[in-house]
């Protein structure tokens, strides 16, 4: 290959990452704005362009998914990781983790549900590749749980005195159970359902994560087996 053969494909190259790149961003708005179940067509009227184009850029709409999904989660891990290295204190980066997941499916539960549960072509893959293998349309969201799950477990490790292991398992169940929190509000939310404010819900979160399996941690001699915790509760549902 010649230097100036290797220069024309490195300059297309880059230009093809920024188009890509551009696409995606308009397909984001176009979630943002439509919901998730935006067409192809709005997607390519948002970028300013035609759907045979968005095509040349994305093999297929699952593709383009699977793009838009990237982008955003690795938005979300970023947030994530700045809230919790910016915060003072172990109980304010919990808290501050909880805040920053909820304020961005609230700015746009379309994007999220778009992310996390839309099936593009109404049909799941027919391949044996287990969820969350690379290729699939949920691999993006797997890789963020997974990296999620090392920003949470470091602290805890060292705040709690535990293994790495437990730690690991204490961070997978935490972001599983921030997970489902945020879902349950986001859906009840819409239907107005609830009148739980984003506030009241990261507080909450935060709070029965704290004090549940780090406040356990702290008072159970080691040992103990589960099932034989040596407080009980009183009447009132206190902690003696």
């Amino acid at each position: 290959m010649t230097r100036d053969h290797d220069g024309r494909s490195t300059r297309w190259e880059d230009h093809r990452a920024a188009r890509r790149a551009e696409l995606v961003a308009a397909a984001r708005k176009a979630v943002h704005r439509a919901g998730p179940g935006v067409s192809m067509e709005e997607i390519a009227a948002a970028a300013g362009t035609s759907k045979s184009i968005v095509y040349r850029y994305f093999e297929d709409k699952a593709g383009l998914r699977l793009a838009v999904s990237s982008a955003v989660v690795a938005d979300m891990h970023d947030a994530l990781a700045r809230a919790a290295q910016e915060a003072p204190t172990p109980i304010g980066g919990l808290r501050a983790m909880v805040r920053v997941y909820l304020e961005m499916i609230e700015h746009s539960p379309h994007v999220y549900w778009f992310v996390t549960r839309t099936s593009i072509s109404g049909v799941e893959p027919a391949d044996d590749r287990p969820p969350g293998a690379v290729g699939t349309l949920d691999a993006p969201l797997s890789a963020y749980l997974d990296s999620v799950i090392e920003i949470v477990a470091g602290p805890f490790a060292e705040l709690a005195g535990v293994s790495d292991d437990v730690a690991a398992a204490w961070a997978a169940g935490a972001v599983g159970f921030v997970r489902g929190a945020g879902e349950w509000w986001l859906a009840h939310r819409e239907q107005g359902a609830t009148a739980m404010t984003r506030e009241a819900l990261t507080e909450h979160v935060a709070l029965w994560l704290w004090q549940g399996p780090v406040g356990v941690l702290h008072r159970e001699p080691a040992g103990v087996a589960v099932g034989a915790h040596p407080h009980h509760h009183d009447t009132e549902g206190n902690r003696e």
